[in-house]
């Protein structure tokens, strides 16, 4: 099973008042194991960049005009995404950004059922308490030590951590047990004598009284 974890940066709060994307990032995902697999792209919004977003990225619009537009990788990031579920903290907020970019371009939007939104994952589990991804990594002692700002594909790792936890957890001492087996020498098996399942003369009597005491038993036929 293929799913990809996904998050964006932009240079606002709403695409409808014309915020863009700044930054992908997607972790692929297979039977829930990070495989090695990411996209990441910086992207240029082709517009300035407020200083309430920058404070939260530290991207600057000067280091992004050296990147590509949406337009230009909008190919490589939707051949990436394919048809798996999109593993997204607030999908809302994320997939109307990405659905925006890709109305401007006139292409076909990706339909907000292939979302899983990992807010809502923890507030179930969780009620009451604290649903942001800072929150979720101390409550399941992920490390972020090293992130001062945000990046799209570094708390995109992080999610995939948090998800994996949010569905449960990996268990690796059972895959390092099967593991040990199917690397190590093969395991010698010694057959024991099979047993016996007739009863014995105490159990057949001892069957015999109790059907004695029974109303027309089916035993008995």
């Amino acid at each position: 099973m293929r799913e990809v974890v996904l998050d964006t940066e932009t240079t606002g709060l709403d695409p409808l008042n014309g915020h863009r994307i700044v930054e992908i990032g997607c972790v692929e995902l297979v039977n829930h194991v990070a495989s090695g697999r990411t996209f990441h792209q910086y992207v240029n919004p082709e517009r300035d960049m407020p200083v309430e977003a920058f404070n939260v990225h530290g991207l600057s619009a000067e280091f992004l005009t050296g990147h590509p537009v949406f337009a230009d990788v909008a190919d490589a990031f939707v051949d990436f995404v394919g048809d798996a579920p999109l593993v997204i903290h607030n999908a809302s907020f994320d997939m109307g950004f990405i659905n925006a970019e890709l109305a401007r371009l006139r292409r076909p939007s990706i339909p907000l059922a292939q979302a899983v939104d990992t807010v809502a994952m923890a507030r179930r589990r969780f009620p009451g308490a604290g649903a942001s991804l800072d929150a979720l990594c101390r409550r399941f002692q992920i490390d972020i030590s090293h992130r001062d700002l945000h990046g799209a594909l570094k708390d995109a790792q992080l999610l995939a951590e948090v998800y994996l936890e949010l569905i449960g957890g990996r268990q690796p001492d059972l895959e390092l047990a099967a593991g040990i087996e199917t690397r190590g020498a093969a395991v010698e098996r010694t057959a024991r004598p099979p047993r016996a399942h007739a009863p014995g003369p105490g159990e057949d009597a001892a069957h015999r009284a109790f059907l004695e005491k029974l109303s027309d038993p089916v035993w008995s036929l």
